[in-house]
């Protein structure tokens, strides 16, 4: 699985990114979830503390890596009412194993880092652990992989008398496939004070291929709104 997160900015760019768009249309989605809910690739808890004040139901937040789960056992710390209802996973999506069937799954900015052969093996693994009628929700952006792009500044935040930017461009792109390339920097002024680099694919399947494979796990289409997808466990 690819993965582009520089945790120290996480936090500061992921937030405007996606979580209040995210946030407004999650919950009319999962109105009907009372009793457990399912959040693969948790990160640092900013969609798993919104999943529980909108909801009643118990949550299994998996987050394969330590540092995103760090700051998640963090965040979940800072919400002492929330310590017995969300249980923190750190095993990988594969090898999931879980008492009983949730209600209902959430995937929030993860299907950029699903190899294709990943993703056809975990579609059957959650029909596996989602009750029947159950909902299976992601985020969602048409059109297949970006084109080859030079490199630009995607965003930049000021923290103190520091300077927090993110960069990116696209090396290649091929079939669903795009090999990208990601600089970190904090600056002051006109000086580095660190950069972090990072290189690696992503992936965008077009919308065709998604429904073939979710079609054939048991998954039928059900409505959402623009940027997610949501799909019923038949």
């Amino acid at each position: 699985m690819t993965d582009f997160v520089s945790l120290p900015f996480y936090d500061l760019f992921h937030e405007n990114e996606h979580g209040a768009e995210v946030r407004r249309k999650l919950p009319p989605l999962l109105s009907g979830v009372r009793r457990s809910i399912l959040e693969i690739g948790a990160g640092t808890g900013l969609i798993t503390t919104s999943l529980a004040d909108s909801t009643p139901a118990e949550i299994f937040a998996l987050e394969p890596s330590a540092g995103m789960r760090g700051m998640l056992l963090s965040r979940l710390n800072a919400r002492p009412e929330l310590l017995e209802r969300v249980t923190v996973l750190s095993c990988d999506a594969l090898s999931l194993d879980l008492d009983e069937p949730v209600e209902a799954m959430v995937m929030i900015r993860v299907m950029y880092a699903l190899e294709p052969d990943y993703r056809r093996r975990l579609w059957p693994v959650l029909a596996a652990h989602l009750e029947p009628g159950g909902l299976l929700i992601f985020t969602w952006r048409d059109g297949g992989p970006p084109a080859p792009s030079p490199l630009r500044e995607l965003e930049s935040r000021q923290v103190g008398r520091h300077t927090y930017t993110v960069l990116s461009e696209i090396i290649e792109s091929s079939g669903e496939a795009c090999k990208a390339r990601y600089l970190y920097r904090v600056t002051e002024g006109d000086k580095v004070l660190s950069e972090e680099e990072i290189v690696g694919n992503a992936y965008r399947p077009v919308r065709e291929v998604i429904q073939e494979e979710l079609v054939t796990a048991g998954f039928a289409q059900a409505d959402a709104p623009e940027g997610l997808l949501a799909w019923r466990l038949t």
